[in-house]
């Protein structure tokens, strides 16, 4: 009988490179994300070079002989392919993948090639397609001659490498598809969120920088069950479920995709609307990496990225600091944009229940005093006012049932107008 023999596809050797403009700036710490980024995609850095200069060449984004310098280390570390730390121009791409003989990626093209992985729901999908055909409008050149000398890889997936056969006009009407299409999806998106507003629904929105740990405690708080890996980008596409509250009230809570540093403005294009859901929540959650050596800057990254989306004024804000199971957890960066704090782990589940009280917290700020009659009739109202808000006290009397509550601002109007018709 003949042995099976399993092989494994060999990955691809990439050099690091990346411009450093002053010291201490950073740049070392965004190339070993960089790297990251790259075992995520399925590639593996073997080397890294950096140049400091006060901005990257027009030309060749090294300079002249850091360019021989950095030809020699592929020659050396027999590397198949380059990437660096900025979004390359087409020139500079073309010109230092001739210059030397290898693929050249740049950041923006595998966070593209990471995205595509791993969307799975059609508008996923459909927004990774649209961000991937924007930076293929832009840089068609250069990626003609520079994928052009290696097949496959990071960089290559999805519509990426089948659409640089397209000319520009057939890429422009793809887009203009894309974006009705995703358009269409939006406005089913609003028709829920204007429901949940109805309802009288708490949002919860889980934000933070990508790999903070936001999947692992939504699972912790709700039972979700959905990929939690310690990856970049592990999950993409949004997912909301019911949490139980101490008292036996609900909210939903949503995660959303991760931020990172020099996230691509495609993609912040093309997710505008899954990222809108932090933007409509009633309540932000910052889930913050108290392990990493770089919270203090993966914090300003979200409250960057926030402040884009329109999605930081009046919003109340907790600060959750995950990992401290971890060592080196012991003095963490202050969030000034938030109302509270809490150290959790949400592997442990240490901190949890104490989270689960400040939302709750939270929630009660929200609410607004109401009191009324119901008449037998509409009895049934009751439990809205059970379910969505907190009921004081309940007391039957011959013409109606009197009610005295905490309930949602929306809830509260609904009640109120109900109330004066009734009375009408």
């Amino acid at each position: 009988m003949a042995e099976l023999i399993v092989t494994e596809e060999a990955k691809e050797r990439v050099v690091l490179i990346g411009i450093q403009q002053r010291e201490r700036d950073g740049s070392e710490e965004s190339l070993t994300e960089l790297g990251e980024l790259l075992k995520t995609a399925g590639a593996e850095a073997v080397g890294r070079l950096l140049q400091p200069r006060e901005a990257p060449d027009p030309g060749t984004y090294f300079g002249k002989g850091k360019v021989e310098e950095l030809r020699e280390l592929l020659l050396s570390l027999e590397a198949d392919a380059v990437a660096a730390d900025d979004e390359l121009s087409p020139a500079q791409m073309k010109n230092l993948s001739e210059a030397l003989g290898v693929k050249v990626m740049d950041r923006t093209m595998i966070i593209l090639d990471i995205f595509a992985q791993h969307a799975v729901t059609a508008e996923g999908k459909l927004q990774v397609e649209l961000a991937q055909l924007h930076y293929t409008q832009a840089h068609l050149l250069g990626m003609h001659s520079s994928l052009s000398r290696l097949g496959g890889g990071v960089g290559t997936r999805g519509p990426g490498e089948q659409k640089l056969e397209l000319d520009r006009r057939a890429i422009r009407a793809r887009i203009s598809f894309l974006r009705d299409k995703l358009e269409e999806l939006k406005r089913h998106r609003e028709v829920s969120r204007a429901q949940r507003e109805k309802s009288g629904s708490y949002i919860v929105a889980l934000v933070g920088y990508t790999n903070a740990g936001k999947s692992t405690l939504l699972n912790r708080l709700t039972d979700a069950e959905i990929l939690a890996e310690n990856k970049l980008f592990a999950t993409l596409d949004p997912t909301t479920r019911k949490l139980a509250l101490p008292g036996g009230e609900e909210v939903l809570v949503t995660d959303t995709v991760g931020f990172i540093r020099k996230l691509p403005h495609q993609l912040i294009e093309a997710f505008h609307s899954t990222l809108e859901e932090a933007r409509y929540a009633d309540l932000i959650l910052h889930v913050v990496d108290a392990s990493s050596p770089e919270a203090d800057t993966q914090m300003a990254v979200v409250y960057e990225t926030l402040r884009e989306l329109n999605a930081l004024e009046d919003h109340s804000i907790i600060a959750v600091y995950n990992k401290t199971d971890l060592p080196g957890t012991e003095a963490l960066p202050k969030d000034i944009h938030a109302a509270a704090s809490v150290r959790i782990s949400a592997v442990t589940g240490e901190g949890i229940d104490a989270l689960k009280e400040l939302i709750s917290a939270e929630k009660k700020k929200s609410r607004r005093a109401f009191e009324g009659l119901f008449p037998y009739a509409a009895a049934g109202r009751i439990q809205s006012i059970r379910r969505q808000g907190k009921l004081l006290e309940e007391r039957y009397e011959p013409e109606g049932i009197y009610v005295r509550a905490e309930v949602p601002a929306a809830l509260y109007e609904q009640l109120i107008q109900e109330q004066q018709s009734q009375s009408n």
